[in-house]
């Protein structure tokens, strides 16, 4: 079974991050620079929310805000969800179900260690069921370590 700590250790661990002072537009160009859908919101070190493209759309697009005004800490989602490292994947992707986020920090005994998106998630499931999909077929066909 694989965890989110197998799947970090794969994609990586960099965070992109940003302060709560940092205007919108600054943040959007980092995402942008990155190619990310969100941003790790910490203040001093310490991880106080999550901006993200959804933060965008609603809180500054509907909200008829000024990005180069506004910062990410008027608009940010306050409440961060975390998974451990061991978790398995499955339960991350029900967590991010569940609470309808795309993003989820990865931190063990209050040490941030990466991030998780959906499509990390996506990309596990997809490489698990073809992996699945070969052993069945394979024992179809009698090509079954013996």
């Amino acid at each position: 079974m694989d965890t989110v700590a197998h799947i970090l250790k794969e994609k990586g661990s960099k965070v992109h991050k940003a302060a709560p002072g940092d205007t919108v537009l600054e943040a959007v160009e980092r995402m942008c620079a990155e190619n990310v859908g969100a941003l790790l919101v910490c203040d001093a070190g310490k991880p106080v929310g999550m901006f993200t493209e959804r933060d965008l759309m609603t809180g500054v697009i509907l909200g008829r805000l000024n990005p180069a005004t506004t910062t990410v800490g008027e608009v940010m989602s306050r409440e961060v969800v975390y998974v451990e490292p061991t978790a398995v994947a499955a339960e991350a992707m029900a967590i991010m179900t569940e609470r309808r986020c795309r993003h989820l920090p990865v931190a063990f005994e209050g040490q941030l260690m990466g991030l998780i998106s959906i499509g990390d998630l996506v990309r596990w499931a997809s490489r698990s069921q073809e992996f699945e999909i070969r052993k069945l077929t394979d024992y179809i066909h009698g090509k079954y370590p013996g």
